[in-house]
C-alpha cells in the first residue's frame, strides 16, 4: 500500500500535468518560455508580500503573477522595448525584489529552498483543493477560447482582420499561465515550473498530427513524468520536484530518439 503523502503527491502532480500540457502547447507555439520564467520569478515576490501583509502566501503569488501578466501585456502594447528584453528586466527584477522583501521578515523563517524547488511530498488536502480549483478554471477557459486562441496563434494578423480580439486572447492566456504557476509552486518550485510547461509539450510535438492530439499527449507525458519522478525519488532518495523534471527530460530524449527512428523508417 502507498503512503497517504505519496497518493497526495501523485494527485497534485497529475492535476498540474493535466493543465500544464495543453497550456504548454501554446507556450511552445508562441515561443513564450521566457514569459513563464518571468512569472515564476515574480512568484517569490508574491510570497514575500503575502507574509508582509499577513495573508495566505498562495494568494500573494496569484496576485503578483496576475499583476505581472497585466504589466507585460500593457508594456508590450507600447512597443518601446523588444519583448525578450522586457521579460528579462521584469524576471530578474521580480526575483531580486522578492529576495529583498524576504530580508525584511526578521521574525519569520522562510524556507526558500522549499519555494524555489518545491516539496510535492508535503502537499496537503488544502493544497490539492487549490491545485484542482485552478485546474478546473484554467481548463474551462482553454476550452472556451481554444479555437480562437489557436487561430490567433497560427495567424495573428488574419485573426485580427477577421475581428478576433487578439489582445483579449493574449491576456486570457497570460492570466491562465499566472494561475497555473501559482498552483504549481508547491509541487516543483519557482525555478522549475516553466520546465513542466515546456518539456512535456515539446515531447508531444514529435508524435502529434493535430493541435488537440498534442495537448492530450503533452498532458499524458506530464502525468508519466510525475509518476516516474516520484518513483525515482522514492527509490534513490532524491528531491521530488527536480526528479519529476529529470523524468520529463528523459521522456523528451526518448522522443528525440524515436522521432529519428520513425523518420528513417
Amino acid at each position: 500500500m502507498l503512503d497517504d503523502f505519496l497518493v497526495r503527491a501523485f494527485l497534485a502532480g497529475t492535476g498540474l500535468a493535466l493543465v500544464a500540457g495543453p497550456l504548454g502547447c501554446f507556450v511552445v507555439w508562441r515561443r513564450m518560455a521566457y514569459f513563464g520564467d518571468s512569472l515564476s520569478h515574480t512568484a517569490l515576490l508574491g510570497i514575500a508580500l503575502g507574509f508582509l501583509l499577513g495573508i495566505d502566501p498562495q494568494l500573494g503569488v496569484v496576485a503578483s503573477c496576475i499583476a505581472m501578466a497585466l504589466l507585460v501585456v500593457g508594456l508590450q502594447q507600447q512597443n518601446r522595448l523588444p519583448t525578450d528584453t522586457l521579460l528579462g528586466i521584469l524576471a530578474h527584477s521580480g526575483l531580486a525584489l522578492g529576495l529583498v522583501a524576504i530580508a525584511f521578515l526578521d521574525n519569520l523563517r522562510v524556507d526558500l529552498m522549499g519555494y524555489l524547488f518545491g516539496d510535492i511530498l508535503a502537499v496537503t488536502v488544502v493544497d490539492l483543493a487549490w491545485i484542482y480549483a485552478g485546474a478546473v478554471l484554467v481548463l474551462g477557459l482553454l476550452v472556451l477560447v481554444w479555437r480562437r486562441l489557436l487561430f490567433a496563434t497560427l495567424h495573428e494578423d488574419l485573426a485580427r482582420a477577421e475581428g478576433v480580439s487578439v489582445l483579449l486572447l493574449r491576456l486570457v492566456l497570460m492570466l491562465t499561465m499566472a494561475v497555473t504557476i501559482a498552483a504549481a509552486m508547491k509541487i516543483v518550485g519557482i525555478l522549475l515550473i516553466t520546465s513542466m510547461l515546456i518539456i512535456p509539450a515539446a515531447t508531444a510535438r514529435r508524435f502529434a498530427s493535430t493541435p488537440e492530439q498534442m495537448a492530450v499527449l503533452a498532458a499524458l507525458a506530464g502525468v508519466v513524468s510525475v509518476a516516474g519522478g516520484l518513483w525515482g525519488s522514492l527509490l534513490y532518495d532524491t528531491p521530488s520536484g527536480p526528479s519529476i523534471v529529470v523524468c520529463a527530460l528523459l521522456l523528451f530524449l526518448v522522443s528525440l530518439a524515436l522521432g529519428g527512428l520513425l523518420r528513417r523508417a
